[in-house]
């Protein structure tokens, strides 16, 4: 089937009506304000594990004696792995809940960490990744849908803000963690970290069980696991406005997370763990407050500013990179990751709200499908050709890309005068 016949027929599909209310799941179930809080809390830990590995990967090459094409192999597995899971299981929670997907997922997650924990050859630490990949990819557009299903009644708007919100403050949590544990206790950090993180997600599958169910059994969940990007008919025109503005957000998130560590570390004199996490931190911190400050504004708006600051960040971060000046990267990286954060939350505010919750699972999917082929297939891509251009021109190269895209993106939006 192609993928727009996919797409039309997914979008066309009918679902029985709920039998009974999501919330007369039983009487041992978590109310919705705190299952909303729970659902925002998983995102925030799972987000932590994304990025928890970045500052030990360095540090394993060196002890396992890899190439930086088999550290890029370790990147892109990740990616590969959790959009595989995504094609195939994006709209599942659609059918048969979002509770035993979540806490399959977390089973499954807290696999991957135990893997990390005893990494001690290549191949544990590529099994441990597309593990993780799978895991996240079973989590991703479940915990987002479960988020908007939960949101407060008196409160709209407010799940989208926190869907942008808190995956960029765990991933600036987990790199910030990962970094100073690395520098403070270097013998037993991968114990430190993934035992922990490993108990973490134990405790969230749990957890998960006991969410309120937002999205009732009903037929069709077999036919929903093959592959395929499926749009939700009413979602359609908002993703398409969305969808050059989301790829360009992602592409500059591959950027620093895939080569803003090494950046700093080899061309701009930041020896420290806990410096070269910083720039992860910073984008995605940054990414996070910003997406706070703008909630009140019209998605158009956000997402006109987040693009712009994208590639004007992004063109910053690159004078900073060839003046060789680490404060310089850094501040860019503020622009930068302000342009993250609002770009991502001005879709969010898009899209969110067009389909009901029996097609969530399968709009997010969708949005993440997007999210990390941008973020994958260029970072992978320049793994491969730093060893042959050098990381200096290879940054360069992808940054003015990165500039491009957003660019475009700022101007197509500019030129929408639908919200």
């Amino acid at each position: 089937m192609s993928a727009t016949s996919s797409i039309q027929t997914r979008g066309e599909a009918t679902t029985e009506p709920a039998a009974t209310h999501p919330e007369r799941a039983g009487s041992r179930r978590l109310g919705r304000g705190p299952g909303f809080a729970l659902a925002l809390t998983s995102v925030v830990a799972l987000m932590v594990g994304a990025s928890a590995p970045s500052p030990f990967y360095p540090v394993l090459q060196a002890e396992l004696g890899f190439s930086a094409g088999t550290m890029t192999t370790i990147f892109g597995v990740y990616a590969l792995a959790l959009l595989a899971t995504l094609l195939v299981t994006g709209s599942l929670s659609d059918h048969i809940g979002r509770r035993p997907v979540l806490a399959a997922g977390f089973v499954v997650l807290a696999a991957s960490m135990v893997g990390f924990w005893h990494a001690d050859s290549v191949t544990t630490l590529l099994i441990s990744r597309a593990v993780q990949g799978l895991a996240a990819g079973l989590l991703m557009s479940t915990m987002t849908a479960a988020v908007t299903d939960l949101e407060p009644a008196s409160r709209p708007g407010l799940a989208a803000t926190l869907n942008s919100v808190t995956p960029l403050f765990g991933l600036a949590a987990g790199a910030l963690i990962g970094g100073l544990v690395l520098d403070s206790s270097p013998a037993s950090a991968l114990t430190i970290v993934f035992a922990t993180l490993t108990v973490v997600y134990l405790v969230m599958a749990l957890g998960a069980l006991a969410l309120p169910e937002t999205s009732p059994r009903h037929e069709g969940w077999r036919r929903s696991l093959r592959p395929r990007v499926g749009i939700p008919a009413p979602a359609r025109a908002a993703f398409q406005r969305s969808a050059p503005a989301l790829f360009a957000g992602w592409a500059t998130g591959g950027l620093y997370l895939s080569l803003g560590a090494p950046i700093v570390g080899q061309l701009l004199g930041g020896r420290s763990h806990f410096v070269q996490g910083s720039v992860v931190a910073v984008l995605t911190g940054t990414g996070a407050l910003s997406s706070y400050l703008f909630r009140n504004r019209t998605p158009r708006q956000i997402t006109i500013y987040g693009t712009t600051m994208l590639a004007l960040g992004t063109a910053l971060t690159l004078i900073a990179l060839h003046a060789e000046s680490l404060t310089g990267f850094l501040l860019a990286a503020v622009v930068a990751g302000s342009g993250f954060g609002t770009s991502f939350l001005g879709i969010m505010r898009s899209i969110s709200n067009t389909v009901g919750p029996d097609q969530r699972g399968e709009l997010f999917s969708s949005v993440f499908v997007v999210s990390y082929l941008a973020f994958g297939l260029p970072a992978v891509a320049a793994g491969f050709a730093a060893p042959h251009l050098g990381l200096e021109t290879t940054a360069t190269i992808y940054g003015v890309v990165v500039v491009v895209l957003s660019s475009a993106a700022a101007l197509t939006r500019i030129l929408t005068t639908k919200a």
